[in-house]
């Protein structure tokens, strides 16, 4: 995988001592009320465990999970992930749709300080340079916090669909042309 950096910002793997920041990111209603068809809040540290290595899993020198920190710090912030998204009426966990998705999930302690645009835009920038010409983004309808962050890192809305997640979502496309 990639390291990447900003100005502020380190992106790197995530290893198994990072799975109490996920945990305690992703058993946050507050940031899970948005992800998937059925929002749920992460229940166990074992599921944090499971979590990191389906990660590292994706990771294919293009697509990835990193985990985003203070480049000074290294305090962590966040994830940002670049993969293949699921078709809607397939199995959710196994079947890509052959598009790939960006999307990102941050502390709440980040929040509103623009950490998620800088991080997002620098996996695009990655993608792009690793030969992607097309990354798509989805949000729920109501995650206006996230359409934001799309429309910041270039992505261009598209409207609603409901050919991913087997959800109703915003479409958001970037393209290199």
């Amino acid at each position: 995988m990639h390291l990447l950096r900003t100005d502020r910002l380190l992106l790197r793997p995530f290893n198994g001592d990072d799975a109490d920041f996920v945990y305690d990111v992703y058993s946050r209603w507050e940031v899970q009320r948005y992800i998937g068809a059925v929002p749920r809040v992460m229940a166990s540290m074992s599921e944090a465990f499971d979590r990191i290595h389906a990660w590292r899993t994706i990771d294919d020198g293009v697509h990835g999970a990193w985990a985003v920190t203070e480049a000074d710090s290294g305090k962590l912030l966040g994830t940002v992930l670049l993969k293949f998204i699921p078709a809607s009426g397939s199995d959710l966990t196994v079947a890509p749709h052959g598009d790939t998705e960006i999307g990102w999930h941050f502390h709440p302690d980040a929040w509103g300080k623009g950490c998620a645009t800088e991080a997002a835009s620098a996996v695009l920038d990655h993608a792009f340079a690793q030969g992607l010409d097309r990354v798509v983004a989805v949000t729920d309808p109501l995650n206006l916090a996230s359409q934001r962050v799309c429309e910041r890192i270039g992505m261009v809305h598209q409207g609603v669909t409901e050919e991913y997640y087997n959800a109703r979502c915003e479409l958001f496309v970037a393209r290199t042309d």
